[in-house]
């Protein structure tokens, strides 16, 4: 009996085990068969992956590139209570509760809360992810997703890799997936637009105006994407592009002054995926007047945790 536990053991899945937390990846529809190796945690920075039945093969983990919001929960009573004591202790005199809260935790005797509560991850107001960072002083990311002065146009991406519901106990009941992250990054959408170069040869306030309302209304439609958790293949492809690739908002802004209206955004599996894993996003342009739809295309290559552009912004033909 016992040695049979032991082989049920042995064939189990291997775990990552980050801030305290065992982190499992699930099997995703961005997830791929690899070879075996052996590799310890020491030597593989994505050591998450299961093994099958015969040893022979693992399951890749889940990678998640995601955009939303990160919020400070409170796991327990108990470090609510020592959070206040913290802040009954700090000299937070004519601020606000957000510039209080900012203020309580970046002083380093009160590090120790920032281990302590836990970090939720919410896209459209929804509780998606709860964040552990792989790294420790990745805890530095999570405070300055901790806005003294917060917006409701904030925006947070993070890059990691997911891994099972999270325990009741972990977050005050709160059951979603843990994501373990590798870098968070923190702006407003404002200041994502301003950073967008214009569109070359093209001068004036007029030109710049219609630049900002095409990038802020393809930067929405992105967000408002059905069950964009950052988590597929086609959804981390799009949320690169969204924070990483301004020729996408020159493409809309340029099919905007030709009288076109974006109809739609597709992505599939590209011809190239062959010992990569890349996918075409395609983006159609109708024109209003006559109906002519013209295409356009990128390539992103989504195989490990960090998307990139293989191919640029080109127009596209229908095989």
């Amino acid at each position: 009996m016992e040695q049979d536990e032991l082989d049920q053991q042995s064939t189990g899945q291997s775990v990552d085990i980050v801030a305290g937390h065992a982190i499992s990846p699930p099997v995703e529809n961005n997830a791929r068969r690899v070879p075996h190796r052996d590799v310890t945690p020491a030597t593989c920075a994505t050591c998450g992956a299961a093994a099958d039945s015969n040893g022979h093969e693992a399951t890749a983990p889940s990678f998640v590139f995601a955009i939303g919001r990160v919020e400070m929960r409170f796991p327990t009573l108990a470090v609510e209570k020592e959070f206040a004591q913290a802040t009954s202790r700090a000299d937070t005199k004519g601020l606000t509760d957000n510039r209080a809260v900012h203020a309580v935790l970046s002083q380093p005797t009160n590090r120790y809360i920032l281990r302590q509560v836990c970090w939720v991850f919410t896209i459209e107001g929804l509780e998606t992810y709860l964040l552990v960072p792989r790294d420790p002083a990745d805890y530095n990311q999570l405070l300055e997703a901790v806005r003294p002065h917060p917006s409701p146009l904030d925006i947070d991406v993070v890059v990691g890799m997911r891994g099972p519901i999270a325990p009741p106990e972990m977050c005050n009941g709160l059951m979603v997936p843990i994501v373990a992250f590798d870098q968070i990054y923190s702006f407003d959408r404002d200041a994502l637009i301003g950073a967008l170069p214009g569109r070359k040869g093209t001068k004036g306030a007029k030109s710049k105006d219609s630049d900002t309302a095409a990038a802020e209304e393809l930067f929405d439609r992105f967000m408002l994407m059905a069950d964009n958790a950052g988590s597929t293949d086609e959804h981390r492809a799009l949320n690169y592009l969204a924070v990483r690739y301004p020729a996408v908002y020159e493409t809309v802004a340029d099919a905007f002054e030709r009288d076109s209206s974006l109809t739609s955004v597709d992505v599939q599996p590209s011809s190239l995926s062959a010992t990569r894993n890349i996918v075409d996003v395609i983006f159609s342009f109708t024109n209003r007047k006559t109906d002519v739809v013209d295409k356009f295309f990128t390539r992103v290559d989504v195989t490990e945790e960090f998307p990139f552009l293989v191919t640029k912004m080109s127009p596209y033909f229908d095989r």
